[in-house]
């Protein structure tokens, strides 16, 4: 019987549900170690205020039989309050996500589940941040990765991730969808174990340019590109309307669709299976899963929340690490 991998896990903004599900996690049967980076003293004050048991001792390399859970002590700025935002704390957020990016790369985990940020307070801090995806692409020093986000019968890889839409046609490159298609392909392969993957790519414009007529970069870029990669034995159908590629019977028949921009495809997604579903970062050197929702700041300290997701991201950490 193959040894469980060890996954990091990052909560996420400290005035957020992120805390809450670290502890509501502490509980639950797990078949794997979870090693949680953030400050024991935000972990023990969440627990207290959630009435719930606080008992995560420090880990040090060592896993027990006993033990599913542990704490990786990263100290906070300012003492956090449950649904509060502070600037002063947005450096900690990123120091979480350091410390277990450093262990992944040194093979102490052997993937990271992230819970939710909040881009805002960290922006508002004076520290550019667009998201998890382009951060730990950016600390690994990884040219290329996807978003994708996957749940039961659907996985959505985007093009491009958090751009404003005007900006969204120029980042549609032949360069970058040629990357994205290759790390989408190789994933299915390595990762989801599916022999001959089949993609279905979106066009850009409504109803895929309509001949060219409504936009031209599916004939410019896009088709080329399909058509280029078709030419390694690939199955790829498109460029697809966005309006009919999430079609029953066009889901029927691919593994994935990848789309030209995050809210051309997540809303489908997310319809179908929020609070079950998965964001993961393909292409980084390590496993990264992280939840599909925000950081819920309403409801942090209050216990009406569900792990649903998280417990999703850890399922499917291992999956993809699994052999």
């Amino acid at each position: 019987m193959s040894t469980p991998p060890v996954l990091a896990l990052t909560p996420g903004e400290p005035a957020g549900i992120g805390p809450d599900l670290a502890i509501m996690l502490s509980q639950q049967r797990l078949s794997c170690p979870i090693i949680i980076v953030a400050d024991p003293g935000l972990l023990q004050q969440r627990a207290k205020q959630l009435d719930m048991a606080f008992d995560m001792p420090e880990w040090n390399d060592n896993i027990t039989p006993d033990r599913a859970c542990y704490v990786l002590p990263v100290p906070l700025q300012r003492a956090a309050v449950a649904g509060e935002l502070l600037l002063d704390n947005a450096r900690y957020v990123l120091n979480t996500l350091d410390v277990a990016v450093e262990g992944c790369l040194s093979n102490r985990f052997q993937g990271l589940v992230t819970g939710p940020v909040h881009k805002g307070v960290i922006n508002d801090a004076g520290i550019p941040f667009s998201g998890h995806t382009e951060y730990l692409a950016a600390k690994t020093q990884t040219s290329h990765v996807v978003m994708m986000l996957a749940t039961t019968g659907l996985r959505v890889a985007l093009a491009t991730t958090h751009l404003p839409l005007r900006d969204v046609a120029a980042h549609i490159t032949a360069e970058r969808l040629t990357a994205v298609t290759e790390i989408l392909h190789t994933a299915l392969v390595t990762r989801f174990h599916i022999k001959t993957p089949r993609i279905s790519i979106c066009g850009l414009n409504p109803h895929a340019g309509e001949g060219g007529h409504l936009g031209d970069e599916e004939q410019n870029i896009i088709a080329p590109v399909i058509a280029s990669l078709r030419l390694r034995g690939w199955h790829l159908d498109g460029p697809l309307p966005a309006d009919t590629a999430f079609t029953p019977d066009n889901l029927k028949s691919c593994d994935a669709i990848l789309t030209m921009y995050h809210d051309q495809g997540l809303p489908v997604l997310k319809h179908m299976g929020f609070g079950k579903a998965v964001n993961i970062t393909l292409g980084l050197p390590f496993v990264r899963t992280s939840v599909d929702h925000g950081t819920a700041l309403e409801r942090a300290g209050r216990g009406n929340i569900h792990l649903g997701s998280l417990m999703a991201a850890i399922d499917n950490a291992q999956r993809l690490l699994s052999p």
